[in-house]
């Protein structure tokens, strides 16, 4: 296999990767508090993460940094991204939940124009657009359906701005920083702060319990190398169409496992949701062309 297809091949088993992680988060919340979750998916993504970083003789030393204070804030906002996401996948079903992730794109082209001075463009317009009209289509027919659904959208497109804004960051970090020290510190911070929940209360867990949050963290690490190592064999505008490959697997868990039928504002939402992030990405990689040139 040539390096392209190793890194596509990488990428969609990412997606897989992270939708087993949501499964297991989902499996969980109805008995184990959100912060109990968010700790022990973090500690145990540490192992796959450490491992990589050693592999790649980057551990200990490629977590020196230049940028503490912009590890605190992109860590920051990744940890509340988190807990944001894993209380949206509660309410919602799996599949609605990573749509709504598929905002952040959107949200960070809004971000480079706000935050980073860069041109408003037509396609940043045309993708915001396209991505409002699909968040109203899928939450629309659905507001009627109780409080809990509700705030699951709030909190799905909460987690995608705070994703977007923790990526903002990364983008003006990585200059200095490595990719590996990015997401040790971010894991880190997202344990402590799972963790500075135990005084609410951390229910005794089962076997099973136990089993579903190990597997959480190391899918979720694994997934993060994955990406990581998609994004080395392989360039951006390759793995594009395959990004979306991820939606898939969430579908097909929402009907197989937890027996849900696609709702019809998810079958609505998913071309215009998409197609605005398909949008924003393209903007953004001709943006840096244009930065290159």
């Amino acid at each position: 296999m040539d390096r392209a297809g190793l890194g596509i091949m990488l990428r969609v088993l990412s997606g897989m990767l992270f939708t087993g992680m949501l499964v297991c988060v989902k499996l969980l919340s109805d008995t184990v508090p959100l912060g109990q979750i968010v700790f022990f998916r973090s500690l145990f993504a540490l192992i796959p993460i450490v491992a990589f970083l050693a592999w790649r003789k980057e551990f200990p030393a490629g977590l020196a940094t230049r940028r503490p204070l912009g590890h605190v804030l992109r860590s920051g906002l990744g940890a509340a991204a988190m807990f944001a996401s894993f209380a949206a996948v509660a309410r919602l079903p799996v599949a609605e939940t990573t749509l709504l992730a598929q905002l952040s794109p959107v949200i960070m082209a809004l971000g480079g124009v706000v935050l980073l001075g860069e041109r408003l463009s037509l396609h940043r317009v045309a993708a915001l657009g396209l991505a409002l009209t699909g968040v109203m289509v899928l939450v629309l027919p659905g507001l009627g359906d109780g409080v809990g659904q509700v705030s699951g959208y709030v909190l799905g497109v909460v987690s995608a701005v705070l994703t977007a804004g923790a990526l903002l960051t990364v983008r003006r970090i990585s200059r200095t920083e490595t990719a590996g020290a990015i997401a040790f510190y971010f894991v880190l911070t997202s344990a402590l702060a799972g963790l500075a929940t135990l005084p609410l209360g951390w229910p005794s867990v089962t076997t099973e319990q136990l089993l579903l949050l190990v597997l959480a963290g190391l899918f979720g690490g694994a997934a993060h190398i994955a990406m990581t190592l998609a994004l080395r064999f392989a360039e951006a505008s390759r793995l594009a169409p395959f990004e979306y490959i991820a939606l898939i697997w969430p579908v097909l868990v929402d009907l197989l496992l937890f027996g849900l039928p696609l709702s019809m504002g998810f079958v609505l939402a998913l071309p215009l949701i998409v197609a605005g992030a398909v949008l924003a990405a393209l903007e953004g990689r001709r943006f840096r062309r244009l930065t290159r040139q």
